[in-house]
């Protein structure tokens, strides 16, 4: 059967910060960490969807710890306002969820490519404005899971045209995105390692799971045929979003899940099934072009760490 939300450690007295919370494998992941006795804050776009899917969760687990905060990835304000309410909290767990998927070309209140700037710089600020949040000398290490896809395994970073300005296609721009994410998870492992903080970065992947994920893009496109199509192939093909969840829960929770590490569903071609440790693909444990990535994107958030840069013996 492989691992489950029952083994989900006991979690009272942690917080975790789950961006995305209010659908999906957030809503999901939301929901059994409160079931374990964790704080959850819920980072939504929209408050009035994350009220009501606090109000849901709270239907199931009467005693759920749900805090409900705005924070807009495809907008850099949002998120530093974001860090800001949240001050000198301890962070046990941030849980880098939220996404985008193959949608038309748009872009962010600060300029991005709408794929790129939320799936991969929100997130990267973010953690960026909660490092200090993060940061305890005892104890359980702090974790950042950061959500990816299998579809990473297609993605490369055109330093050339990160925004799709020159040449856009929405499913090459959401795996760049994706890569962007496991290059990220690996490079601030690194840099975790050689600060000696005791903290611990790790990537996840849902395998295919049934979340209105799919259907965004082709709503965006007003395509009902394709929406129409999607939506049957996640009843007919996907597995759960609960199932979807458990790689990211795994990442969160359990004691025996590693820094540096990709987690994803070990059943039918990684697409359902039980946790297990992957690899991911070739071009993600890239270090000459995860530093990259690292130095472009704090140029473009204006967000820089206060962690050296990897040693050259220091593998994520």
């Amino acid at each position: 059967m492989g691992w489950t939300a029952d083994e989900i450690p006991d979690q009272s007295g942690r917080t975790i910060v789950v961006t995305g919370a209010n659908s999906g494998i957030g809503l999901e992941a939301t929901r059994e960490l409160a079931r374990n006795g964790a704080t959850v804050i819920m980072a939504t776009r929209s408050t009035e969807r994350g009220e009501d899917a606090a109000d849901e969760i709270r239907e199931d687990v009467p005693d759920a710890d749900l805090r409900v905060e705005e924070c807009d990835l495809a907008d850099l304000e949002s998120v530093r306002d974001f860090a800001d309410r949240l001050a000198d909290e301890m962070i046990d767990v941030l849980i880098n969820n939220a996404g985008v998927m193959a949608i038309p070309r748009s872009e962010t209140e600060d300029g991005f490519e709408t794929q790129f700037g939320v799936n991969h710089l929100g997130h990267f600020a973010l953690t960026g404005l909660l490092l200090e949040n993060l940061a305890t000398d005892e104890g359980e290490p702090a974790r950042v899971v950061t959500v990816s896809s299998g579809v990473h395994e297609n993605g490369e970073i055109d330093f050339d045209d990160l925004q799709g300005e020159a040449s856009y296609d929405k499913w090459d721009a959401y795996a760049q995105s994706k890569l962007a994410n496991v290059l990220f998870a690996y490079e601030l492992e690194r840099r975790f390692l050689t600060a000696d903080m005791n903290a611990q970065s790790m990537a996840v992947h849902p395998g295919y799971a049934n979340t209105q994920l799919q259907v965004r893009g082709p709503e965006q496109s007003g395509s009902r045929l394709r929406k129409a199509a999607m939506k049957l192939m996640n009843a007919v093909a996907a597995q759960s979003a609960e199932m979807g969840a458990l790689p990211t829960l795994y990442a969160a929770t359990a004691p025996e899940a590693e820094g540096g590490a990709y987690y994803g569903p070990g059943g039918f071609q990684n697409m359902r099934g039980a946790p297990e440790r992957q690899a991911s693909s070739d071009r993600s444990y890239d270090e000459e072009t995860a530093r990259r990535l690292w130095a472009v994107s704090e140029e473009l958030t204006g967000v820089t760490y206060d962690l050296p840069e990897p040693k050259a013996e220091v593998a994520a």
